[in-house]
């Protein structure tokens, strides 16, 4: 029998519109989340990883929307993003499709790993064109998703923006050689991420992350285009009961970009407390979705059958 208690139906109504978004599902259970149960190894991280720790972090909300805003400033990515992404007709399928691959790839079997990552393959070879490079724009180049300069940029921004929304919100990343801090940890793990979209050479320290996003910035600028995927991500087509706590975490978001990026993108620092207030709001939707999320929980379920059986 449903509860009649008004506030457990407005929590339950919140939950189902968070997980809808994250993974397509009310329940936060759709078929690629369960599969995660499903393998005969521990995947390309594990629990005790810095992987584990980061991406099952509750500030990965908040650092996928940063990642979106720093990709824009690619003009091969953007375009891309704007001749064949649906993130104007349908926002919340698009931002689920990359929740999708970031959360198999983290919690998945190595079998479930490659399945999604050809998934995607095959989205991404639809994905091509061409763009004008440079800054100011030069010469029509042809693109495709497959570049292996997009796909360095998409990785770097990510990686980037999972470690600083981390850094911001979350805890202590834990070590496991000594001399490497736990960031460099995330970064050296996260790398095998970029290996298995197509990268040859990702970053496997924060040093060399910081130096590969620089090597972008000639490249790097705002034009009609980015401005335009701006306006959308800052202010998407939202059910009611999202559109606040969305104001405050893409806030948050913009507090963690750092100052000529954010002009770049021509976004202000919010006067008012962002990074306070998204603190604030990810610990209620931390405590609205529940303590552990379905595909971790999944994972462990995995791990420990292959552990009952002898295989880990």
């Amino acid at each position: 029998m449903p509860s009649r208690n008004p506030l457990t139906r407005l929590r339950m109504k919140a939950r189902g519109q968070i997980l809808t978004m994250l993974s397509g599902d009310p329940d936060g259970e759709p078929d690629w989340v369960t599969v995660m149960s499903e393998g005969s190894d521990t995947g390309y991280f594990g629990p005790g990883s810095a992987v584990w720790h980061v991406n099952g972090g509750i500030p990965v909300i908040v650092a996928g929307v940063r990642a979106l805003l720093m990709q824009t400033l690619h003009p091969g990515a953007m375009a891309g993003v704007h001749d064949h992404s649906r993130y104007a007709s349908d926002p919340i399928g698009r931002l689920s499709g990359t929740v999708r691959w970031v959360v198999t790839t983290t919690f998945g079997a190595k079998d479930t790993v490659s399945n999604e990552t050809s998934r995607v393959s095959r989205l991404h070879t639809r994905v091509k064109g061409d763009y004008q490079p440079g800054n100011p724009p030069e010469e029509t180049k042809q693109y495709s998703a497959h570049d292996e300069d997009l796909i360095a940029w998409v990785h770097v921004v990510f990686t980037d923006a999972f470690l600083r929304a981390h850094r911001e919100w979350g805890d202590e990343i834990p070590i496991e050689r000594e001399g490497e801090s736990g960031e460099d940890r995330y970064v050296r793990e996260w790398a095998e991420a970029g290996r298995l979209m197509g990268m040859t050479n990702p970053p496997t320290s924060v040093a060399e992350l910081e130096q590969m996003i620089e090597d972008f910035r000639p490249v790097l600028r705002a034009d009609d285009r980015v401005r335009e995927a701006l306006t959308f991500l800052t202010k998407p087509p939202l059910p009611r009961l999202a559109r606040l706590p969305y104001a405050i975490l893409i806030a948050g978001a913009i507090v963690t970009i750092d100052p000529e990026y954010r002009a770049m993108l021509g976004l202000k620092r919010p006067w008012w407390p962002a990074s306070f207030l998204t603190r604030v709001m990810l610990t209620v939707i931390s405590r609205t979705l529940g303590t552990e999320s379905t595909s971790r929980k999944r994972a462990q379920e995995r791990i420990e059958r292959l552990e009952k059986s002898g295989s880990y």
